[in-house]
């Protein structure tokens, strides 16, 4: 039975096993971890905010893998299941057509297309700038937070997208009413979704900043710039960096489902989570030269959280990146999530 469902609707063969226990898992995670913080008992509200934070983590980069149809052999039962998810991650707000043509816009240009320039803005308002900043320093995903905001306020903002209005109302009327819900049962609950939340973008982000540093491109600039690297696979690849949680326990990447094996990735953008691995291994074997150790990402990541607001556009030149990334002082990028088409 199992061998039937697997050759009928799975891309590839052996992929029904690892695919059904991460789809279990999520979910288990994220309704288990909230049945925990619903309970009101100290420790099991902690365990749970961690297993939430967790699940939505493994439901992002399930989604990731269905724009890329990576997981069945249909592009409409991949799109379902990634507008099932996306409930779990609170990304409902966009549509799933607009998440995977963002997401499949940077692959071909090779370039993060920005909609909304928050890094203008803010630098054009010093005061709301220094007060993100204050919050950065603390660790709080400010950045992400707006981003995700923007999906509530995208369609009454951009004249293109006022057709989802409606949509959008009533996902927000729901998702709030069930938020209310929680705060009345229990403020402490409700901070525990808040903080789950804020742990898993802040997952998102890190393995977000140091993958890449290509150029931040303007949806709406000019066809010069959006070709400037487009299909280009030595800029690609030179451009492309694998951030994973360790290369001596390999086990251990799968806390972000091999996200981390991005230079694969590229490199097979429909090869599934569970291949990524080995793939790697066959086309990188022992050379790290692409491979960024996770301590240098940890000091990354802590001592450019202010400089990561506005980042640092001379790092798309050379190699300033890559010998930053050795030195452990890359600024990278924020607010590129695959889940905020902006």
């Amino acid at each position: 039975m199992f061998n039937r469902i697997e050759k009928t609707y799975f891309r590839l063969t052996g992929s029904l096993r690892p695919n059904l226990l991460a789809l279990l898992y999520c979910q288990f995670s994220y309704f288990g971890g909230a049945t925990l913080i619903l309970s009101l008992n100290p420790i099991p509200m902690v365990l749970g905010t961690l297993a939430m934070a967790h699940g939505m983590t493994i439901a992002a980069y399930l989604i990731h893998d269905l724009g890329h149809n990576a997981l069945f052999k249909s592009p409409h039962h991949n799109a379902l299941m990634a507008r099932g998810l996306n409930w779990l991650t609170g990304g409902c707000y966009a549509t799933y057509d607009n998440v995977r043509m963002t997401h499949m816009r940077h692959h071909v240009d090779n370039a993060d297309i920005i909609l909304i320039d928050y890094r203008g803005y803010l630098a054009r308002h010093p005061v709301l700038r220094r007060t993100v900043e204050v919050l950065e320093w603390l660790y709080v995903p400010v950045i992400e937070f707006l981003m995700h905001g923007m999906l509530i306020l995208a369609p009454f903002i951009f004249k293109e997208k006022k057709d989802q209005r409606a949509r959008v109302i009533g996902i927000t009327v729901i998702r709030f009413s069930l938020l209310l819900m929680v705060f009345l049962h229990s403020p402490l609950a409700y901070a525990c979704y808040l903080l789950a939340y804020a742990i898993f973008l802040t997952i998102l982000r890190f393995m977000d900043a140091l993958q890449h540093n290509y150029d931040l491109v303007p949806a709406l600039g000019s066809d010069a710039d959006l070709m400037k690297h487009r299909g280009d696979r030595g800029y690609e690849e030179s451009h492309t960096f694998s951030n994973l949680i360790s290369t001596r326990h390999p086990w251990l990447n799968l806390l972000t489902l091999n996200f981390g094996y991005h230079n694969v990735h590229h490199r097979r953008p429909t090869a599934p989570w569970h291949e990524l691995p080995k793939l790697h291994d066959a086309l990188y074997g022992n050379d790290t030269r692409v491979v960024i150790p996770f301590g240098k990402q940890l000091s990354s990541f802590h001592k450019s959280r202010i400089g990561r607001v506005i980042g640092d556009d001379s790092e798309t030149q050379g190699n300033r990146f890559a010998q930053r990334l050795r030195d452990g002082t890359a600024v990278g990028a924020g607010g590129v999530s695959f889940l905020t088409p902006f």
